[in-house]
């Protein structure tokens, strides 16, 4: 089963599914169970993978792949799309943050109560096309799964939201959509770009089974193309990751060569293509002007749905841009270094004084979010080892937290139906189990030592101020960011738990406290951030050596 568990982490959720959308309405006690199901064998898949995982290599690893579409095209070479699906240090603990925060999510989506074929057939298979976008090797498989993933995330937002849930899917579809054709043209162009140096030997007939093939084989490939001896008809392009990130297998006369010869609006095209990268990815991530999509799907969108909007899709944002944008044009990265590191410093500042000014818990949360996603973008843009492995934990970090924090909002709001902080005084008074967990994910979220949430913000930090392209003062403005943080969660902290109990509009008494399952799903993850807080090597371990390697490969001047 080893062989194949990245596939069954894409479809086993798929046919879960489908088996909620084949039941008939007199099973409908069955959805929630099948979907905890479903998710729970998820969760215990990504075990498996990473039980599998060697932290010590760098490579790709659990690689499988399948021939999909072939179509020769005559002179103009062969088109090769691959099933190709693999992890690395870097894509292995989203995956496994999928499984915890997708488990989590269907044990909160057990309260809802209409259309519950539809909400957890929709669920189901958004995670399928989670996981498809980080364990895709091929562009084209990533895409499509980048984009299929729209599909669940609108209706979920706008049929299970708020009062103005229509407003806010569509412009949560809107703005990724527009991201994504960015993308879509620089996949076409990487295409056209491209050689699978593999399929193309097999073209000429030096091998004649791809088991055959071999690094001397490969450079020979590389070596003819930059010659110009290989004709078109005979190339072979391809969407492979793998290939798409090493610079001697792009055409030399190509729109993207590395030699960077071709300009566009006077800009090298390979700029031109990392910025349209970046724009694209900004908008999932959110950065800093482009998330003003975030607060209004956090607010519409029922508990589950923010649970993993927050926890796991922003997560895709920075994970496209460090793999396509920073893995494929390094030079576009350094280029732009500056830059990129100032809009993740501004949306670290940004958030963190809209977060101060919210009124709405949810509202607080999501400003919050676009804060913490900050250290990330400023983590991958300094270009050094602590900044990316500090970005990739932060990642992590903030998957787990934001998912806690919305939770949270979720218990409360259940119970009054309004998340307005000052409708709220002296809850722990009545709730002192939700008091102790709401506390840590607060001090765990503003940085607090011991938490997860301090060991991702110190290292990019530190990657930044070690970094040769960025200024130390930005170090200095970033951290304003955590100074913000604690401003705004011990100020909530104080006002709504401290005092006299008083809930506006409140008459049936003081306030229930967590029952089990609301336990059950908060519990874990506190641990899980206090795991991490205190054992960081859980994620470094992994994410260390690929990081090294990247930094070899891609050295630039």
């Amino acid at each position: 089963m080893s062989e194949h568990i990245l596939s069954l982490l894409i479809f086993w959720p798929l046919a879960g599914a489908v088996l909620v959308a084949l039941l008939p309405d007199t099973q409908k006690d069955h959805y929630r169970w099948i979907t905890l199901l479903f998710c729970l064998g998820e969760l215990l898949l990504c075990g498996a993978a990473y039980l599998a995982f060697d932290p010590a290599q760098a490579g790709y690893q659990l690689l499988e792949r399948l021939d999909w579409i072939t179509l020769p095209l005559g002179s103009l070479g062969v088109v090769s799309i691959d099933y190709v699906v693999g992890v690395d240090g870097i894509s292995l603990p989203l995956v496994v943050l999928t499984g915890v925060v997708m488990l989590i999510g269907a044990i909160s989506s057990w309260t809802i109560d209409k259309r519950e074929r539809a909400y957890h057939s929709l669920y189901l298979l958004l995670t399928g096309t989670i996981m498809g976008c980080f364990v895709g090797l091929d562009f084209f498989l990533f895409f499509l799964f980048f984009e299929f993933m729209l599909l669940p995330m609108y209706f979920l937002i706008g049929l299970w939201g708020g009062p103005r849930r229509e407003y806010a899917s569509i412009k949560f579809f809107l703005y990724t959509l527009a991201g994504s054709v960015l993308i879509l043209l620089v996949m076409i162009a990487l295409y056209l770009a491209v050689m699978d140096p593999v399929e193309t030997a097999l073209n000429l007939g030096l091998i004649d089974d791809r088991a055959n093939i071999t690094e001397d084989i490969i450079r020979q490939m590389q070596t003819w193309l930059a010659d110009n001896r290989i004709e078109p008809r005979q190339l072979t392009h391809t969407f492979d990751f793998r290939y798409m990130s090493d610079g001697r297998n792009y055409l030399p006369d190509s729109f993207l060569s590395i030699y960077g010869e071709v300009q566009l609006f006077g800009i090298p095209s390979r700029l031109v293509a990392f910025l349209c990268v970046f724009l694209g990815f900004a908008v999932k991530l959110p950065v800093v002007p482009f998330h003003t999509w975030l607060p209004d799907a956090h607010v519409e969108a029922p508990t589950p749905v923010s649970v993993v909007l927050a926890g796991i899709l922003l997560k895709i944002g920075g994970y496209g841009f460090l793999r396509i944008g920073w893995g494929f044009f390094p030079d576009g990265a350094a280029e732009y270094a500056l830059w990129l590191a100032g809009l993740g410093v501004l949306s670290i500042v940004y958030g963190g004084f809209n977060a101060l000014a919210q009124t709405d818990l949810k509202k607080m949360i999501a400003y919050s979010s676009v804060s913490h996603m900050g250290f990330v973008l400023l983590g991958v843009a300094s270009l050094t080892a602590e900044g990316i492995n500090g970005a990739v934990y932060q990642m992590v970090s903030h998957g787990v937290l934001s998912a806690m924090l919305f939770l949270l909002t979720g218990v409360l709001y259940d119970r009054t139906h309004d998340r307005r902080i000052d409708h709220y005084r002296g809850l722990a008074a009545s709730m002192p189990g939700y008091t102790a967990l709401t506390a840590v994910a607060f001090f765990a979220s503003l940085g607090l030592p011991g938490f997860s949430g301090f060991i991702g913000e110190l290292f990019t930090l530190m990657g930044s101020f070690q970094s040769l392209w960025l200024p130390g003062w930005m170090t200095a403005v970033a951290t304003l960011g955590i100074i913000l943080a604690a401003g705004y969660f011990l100020w909530t902290l104080q006002r709504m738990f401290f005092g006299p109990l008083w809930v506006k509009e409140e008459t049936v008494g003081p306030l229930p406290d967590l029952d089990r399952r609301e336990r059950l799903m908060l519990i874990p993850l506190a641990a899980l951030a206090l795991a991490l807080g205190v054992f960081p090597h859980l994620i470094f371990d992994l994410t260390n050596a690929t990081v090294a390697e990247w930094l070899q490969k891609f050295t630039v001047e």
